[in-house]
């Protein structure tokens, strides 16, 4: 459940009421799905506790991380799906063990229009997600891809709270559209270059 402090924002006691009504407790495991893309109807997560990552999957099969939700926040682009009453278009995966708190799509359109409150925590996601994927595009654009990678693994740590990333070469590849060679290279560059240390399915940032 959630109560009028966990958001920090202004939702109104009624709003939170029937967030906390309407709403269910669900626990994922780290790596497994929350929401996948291409399914017609799907709740919204509200990160209680953990770390999401919103993935974006392109026809080719190729996929790219789009952003990590955090601790008081929902996925901007899975509200928009559902107001819209179209298919899924990116997926939510567990990027480690995480409580959240589903909340039915079909409440969304009446608390938009009835609670000023939700109205504007809605605009901020968007809002936030823009910046972001804004950030990500230039990433893509101007970005080399050594760059590219030592932000990844900085992004990854804030949004995890922890120095060590315990994830496969293939994986970040994966996560950057890139290949596994080319991440191995650029991962033993930075170490040479003391920024981080490798272990066995593990990196610490320095």
């Amino acid at each position: 459940m959630i109560d009028e402090t966990f958001y920090q924002t202004d939702f109104e006691p009624q709003l939170i009421q029937e967030i906390n009504e309407t709403g269910y407790l669900k626990t994922v495991k780290k790596n497994d799905y929350v929401i996948a893309s291409g399914l017609d109807k799907s709740d919204i997560p509200f990160v209680l506790n953990g770390v999401l990552k919103v993935y974006r999957k392109e026809e080719s099969g190729s996929e790219v991380l789009l952003y990590y939700l955090e601790k008081g926040e929902t996925c901007a682009m899975s509200i928009t799906c559902c107001m819209e009453r179209k298919p899924s278009e990116v997926k939510v995966v567990a990027e480690t063990d995480v409580e959240i708190w589903m909340i039915p799509s079909s409440n969304l359109d009446r608390w938009v229009s009835k609670y000023p409150s939700f109205r504007r925590y809605v605009f901020q996601a968007y809002q936030t997600r823009f910046d972001e994927l804004m950030q990500t595009i230039d990433s893509l654009v101007f970005t080399n891809m050594e760059e590219r990678l030592y932000k990844y693994l900085l992004d990854t740590k804030q949004a995890t709270e922890s120095f060590e990333i315990n994830k496969t070469h293939q994986e970040i590849a994966n996560e950057l559209s890139t290949s596994r060679v080319v991440v191995s290279r650029l991962l033993k560059k930075l170490e040479r270059e003391e920024k981080i240390i490798q272990r066995r399915n593990c990196i610490e940032i320095l």
